[in-house]
């Protein structure tokens, strides 16, 4: 597969797209564009989602909080696309329910006049009745939520989903609609012509080839990192788009909060949205918003960032978690929109939670397209707003609209249809697969399980779920089997470090010679060591 991608960047040709990074927001440009029947490459230097999209608080929502700060049409439009990717992609993204306990008089109905007015919003598109809860009835929704005081709850629903898989997933349905799509390859610098961009130079960090190549549109889609290929074709003083901001995850044990409702803390200490969420056999705690002057690859949370999670949990959970409770810590740099003038930030206290959510697309005085901002949610609707703009910019051709919002992805299609997920509460494996599930089971090692949820003992990665990423998710390493193809990483990183070794074994056997074992397993026990320790 990676080989006939290569060679046909070797082809003489000319891209009608070149789409610059594999997150959530340049996969969602590459389907929609090749779904159009445009010729369209992406390429990723890393790994697809490696970067924020893969570190996201794992919710398919509209904003609870936007709708607060009064962002209707941005509410409106989450709503809108929660709905889209509930639809195509069930077995990764299903409807969660949430409460929200309280404890004083005036928070049941204050809080429950929000989230009935979030419901009215999503209209038919609502996935549950907002529901004012008894104390007893929220604690049996809530088994471990702090009982003294407890005046009761409001119950309302949103979307829960695996983001680094559904990445791989968009990737894969974007190859299936006829795009190129590569990973493991990163740009290195623009292609000029007549002081116009027309393609870009890219570098195989594998077999050390470089690529020249030309396209009528480029799209810089690279998140947190936009404005270094933005570079000299940055537009009026030159300021750059983003201001990063840090969101520090914290994962427990499923014991400190069993069954399959979220907990949600709608206003914290810093006026932020607090979730206590069961994910794959785990509890999710966050999230954080904290300024950040550099962008790295693998940011770590901060002492006071841990702090902070673990006092908010403590106040709502009967047992407070501490740091000798968490399985693994890990953080997600958010590209947040730079406000055009300084003045324009809602006061020098408010830090990046008073930056917006919404996304911009910015086309620069030399044709380069950028696109910045927004969130997982609204992928889609991201992606035709910049096939949009390069349609109305004469840098591709006036197509008809798109078709991705009724587009089912890999996996959710089965023989009577589109495929019913089980719950993300539950841990891991093969119901993640969705419809290719079967396919899973023909590999060699289906029934050899290398990892099992500590809790129920069920497996959660087997030796053909790791060949499977390698001959159909284009894994390329351990860390993009541990990290994102499956989620142990993230969930265990002590258990995903001990499996380092095993995974190689099988990857090498898998992608030959070239592959080196022993480096990229020793990279990954390193990268789990990291996330396995919770600082301060």
């Amino acid at each position: 597969m990676r080989a006939q991608a290569l060679a046909r960047l070797r082809e003489p040709r000319v891209w009608d797209l070149v789409v610059v990074g594999g997150g959530a927001t340049g996969l969602g440009v590459a389907l929609d564009a090749a779904s159009r029947g445009l010729q369209v490459l992406l390429l990723e230097a890393a790994d697809f989602g490696q970067g924020t999209s893969s570190r996201a608080t794992k919710l398919v929502h509209g904003g609870v909080r936007y709708l607060a700060q009064g962002h209707i049409s941005l509410v409106r439009e989450a709503l809108r696309e929660r709905s889209a990717i509930l639809a195509n992609a069930p077995h990764l993204a299903q409807p969660l329910a949430f409460v929200v306990p309280g404890y004083r008089w005036w928070e049941l109905p204050f809080y429950g006049a929000g989230l009935k007015a979030y419901e009215w919003l999503a209209g038919a598109r609502s996935l549950g009745a907002t529901q004012t809860m008894l104390p007893g009835a929220t604690r049996q929704a809530l088994p471990t939520v702090r009982a003294s005081g407890l005046l009761g709850g409001i119950r309302y629903w949103d979307g829960q989903f695996d983001d680094a898989r559904l990445a791989v997933v968009l990737a894969r349905t974007a190859q299936r609609s006829g795009a190129t799509v590569l990973n493991r390859l990163p740009v290195t610098a623009l292609r000029h012509t007549a002081g116009r961009v027309t393609g870009v130079i890219a570098h195989d960090a594998e077999t050390d080839e470089h690529f020249e190549i030309s396209a009528g549109c480029v799209v810089n889609a690279t998140g947190v990192w936009v404005d270094r290929l933005r570079g000299p074709t940055r537009q009026g003083d030159g300021r750059p788009l983003v201001t990063p901001s840090q969101g520090v995850h914290l994962v427990v044990d499923r014991a400190f909060l069993p069954g399959s409702t979220a907990l949600m803390v709608p206003k914290t200490a810093d006026g932020r949205v607090l979730f206590a969420v069961p994910w794959l056999g785990k509890t999710l705690l966050g999230t954080t918003d904290t300024p950040r002057g550099d962008i790295v690859a693998e940011p770590r949370p901060l002492a006071h960032e841990v702090d902070f999670i673990l006092g908010e949990a403590a106040r709502y959970l009967s047992r407070a978690p501490t740091r000798s409770d968490v399985r693994s810590a890990w953080v997600g740099l958010r590209p947040l929109v730079r406000p055009a003038e300084p003045e324009a930030q809602a006061g020098a206290g408010a830090g990046t939670r008073s930056l917006s959510r919404e996304h911009t697309v910015e086309v620069g005085s030399e044709g380069l397209v950028t696109v910045t901002g927004g969130k997982w949610t609204t992928y889609r609707a991201m992606a035709e707003d910049v096939l949009a703009t390069c349609m109305a910019h004469g840098l591709l051709p006036s197509l008809p609209g798109g078709a991705t919002e009724r587009l089912p992805l890999v996996g959710a299609q089965g023989e009577g249809g589109r495929v019913k997920g089980r719950p993300l509460s539950e841990p891991e494996g093969e119901h993640l697969y969705g419809s290719e599930a079967t396919l899973l089971h023909t590999l060699p090692g289906a029934q050899r399980w290398l990892a099992r949820d500590a809790e129920t003992g069920q497996g959660t990665l087997s030796e053909a779920m790791v060949r499977f990423a390698a001959r159909f998710e284009m894994a390329r390493s351990v860390e993009d089997v541990l990290a994102r193809r499956s989620r142990l990483l993230f969930l265990d990183a002590v258990q995903a470090g001990g499996l380092a070794a095993v995974v190689a074994e099988i990857l090498a056997e898998e992608l030959g010679p070239a592959f080196e074992a022993q480096a990229s397993a020793a990279a990954f026990q390193a990268l789990a060591a990291q996330y396995a320790e919770v600082p301060g």
